[in-house]
């Protein structure tokens, strides 16, 4: 019997996709990440986060290798060794392009980097949220040349 329903479920949808494919396809292609805002993929300003950025401060290194759709970063952070970010995103408000980083391994529990790209200069800046200390600071992130 449940094989039987089963099997009738499977006709029925491939019936519906081959009855009405502008349907299956606009359901298969739609990705959206928020009212008003653009994928990543189809927004070419999220490109010029590709990189390996340092702050000169300290020597924090943030490597964005690549932005997923939807503003998700693949990231890391060295000081000096390497962590992965628990959470590393960008999105777009206006023509600003901001990212958000936030650690939660080796000893930084939730310390978090809301930054803004600034296109003219090259550097993210923004404000680093030390979590164990409970302190914001200032700080700025310049690209490390090649």
């Amino acid at each position: 019997m449940k094989m039987r329903l089963r099997t009738f479920a499977l006709r029925l949808a491939l019936a519906a996709s081959i009855a009405m494919p502008e349907i299956v396809y606009a359901q298969s292609t739609t990705i959206t990440s928020g009212a008003g805002s653009k994928s990543a993929s189809s927004d070419p300003g999220f490109i010029a986060l590709q990189g390996r950025w340092v702050r000169p401060d300290g020597g924090y290194v943030i490597t964005i290798k690549s932005v997923e759709d939807g503003g998700k970063l693949d990231a890391e952070y060295a000081n000096p060794k390497l962590l992965p970010f628990a959470k590393a995103e960008a999105s777009r408000e206006g023509t600003t392009i901001k990212v958000f980083l936030e650690l939660r391994a080796g000893g930084y529990n939730g310390s978090t980097y809301t930054l803004t790209h600034d296109p003219a200069t090259d550097v993210l800046k923004g404000t680093y949220f030390q979590a164990v200390v409970q302190q914001k600071f200032d700080v700025y992130f310049t690209r490390a040349k090649q």
